[in-house]
């Protein structure tokens, strides 16, 4: 039976009583209302550790104003179900005082490739991430964290974290998981009425298009992010916030498809924003 636990005290104790026994530790840090990207996650680190733990924590500090923190969606007993399903052990799920207690005033920031992509369009954002994430790491102390590529910008700047601050786990990227359509899966697809998931689908199919482009040989970023605006374009309920194409490594824009390259945009699909992106070997 999976056991849900509350306190940071307790959390460390446990791990602690693991590791003694020389148990290796997998976590999957999550916001909750989970799907199957998050379980994918979870089936990994099963795999790869002794222990799983999963956090759900909706994180008030990666949130910014007139954002979707009120309206995220939340169901405990639901990712109680999926986590043991999956292979977890521990869920860990604190409070926001629990996390940030009265006059918390500590953050940790990453720099640079934090002021690209999603963090151009919400400042703060990811100084809420690394500070959580660095606090969540203290906590279960992972042999192993594992990430999901939907999320590609967050990754590469929680890769910078750990190396940076000389952090002693080792981060696993795992691939976005789609639904059987193409959606990229998301906890915020709940959100999405039926006309908007419909329309929704036009940012997987217009990455795909990019995708079969640089398969073909084309490799002028400006004619394949052009090709994604015209597409996107044909659903007038996706509004886009940013379609780039970037150097994995570093984020930069590039003009020419080479090497690693990152595929990202963002849109607000009704009332919802979703991400997505591909990953390019050139």
């Amino acid at each position: 039976m999976i056991k849900i636990i509350t306190t940071i005290h307790e959390m460390k104790g446990i791990i602690k009583s693991k590791k003694a026994q020389g148990k290796t530790v997998g976590f999957v840090p999550t916001m909750g209302y989970l799907h199957e990207g998050h379980t994918s996650l979870v089936k990994w680190a099963k795999e790869e550790n002794d222990i799983v733990v999963v956090s759900i924590f909706v994180n008030p500090t990666q949130f910014g104003v007139n954002e979707d923190y009120d309206v995220y969606p939340r169901d405990l007993e639901r990712d109680q179900m999926l986590s043991e399903e999956a292979g977890a052990e521990y869920i860990f799920h604190p409070t926001v005082a629990e996390m940030y207690p009265n006059g918390y005033q500590t953050y940790v920031e990453v720099f640079g490739i934090t002021d690209k992509l999603c963090g151009a369009s919400r400042p703060g954002h990811f100084r809420g991430v690394t500070t959580v994430v660095n606090k969540l790491f203290q906590i279960v102390a992972p042999h192993r964290a594992y990430f999901g590529l939907k999320d590609a910008q967050q990754v590469a700047v929680i890769e910078k974290m750990v190396r940076e601050l000389n952090m002693d786990v080792e981060i696993v990227p795992c691939p976005i998981v789609r639904e059987a359509d193409g959606l990229a899966m998301s906890s915020r697809n709940v959100n999405l009425s039926p006309i908007d998931r419909q329309s929704a689908l036009i940012l997987s199919q217009s990455l795909m298009k990019a995708k079969e482009m640089i398969q073909a040989g084309n490799v002028e970023a400006k004619e394949i992010q052009r090709a994604i605006e015209n597409k996107i374009a044909e659903e007038s309920a996706v509004a886009v916030d940013y379609i780039k194409i970037v150097d994995f490594t570093n984020l930069e824009e590039i003009d020419v498809i080479k090497g690693r390259v990152l595929i990202a945009l963002a849109a607000k699909v009704g009332n919802v924003r979703l991400i997505d992106n591909i990953i390019m070997e050139a």
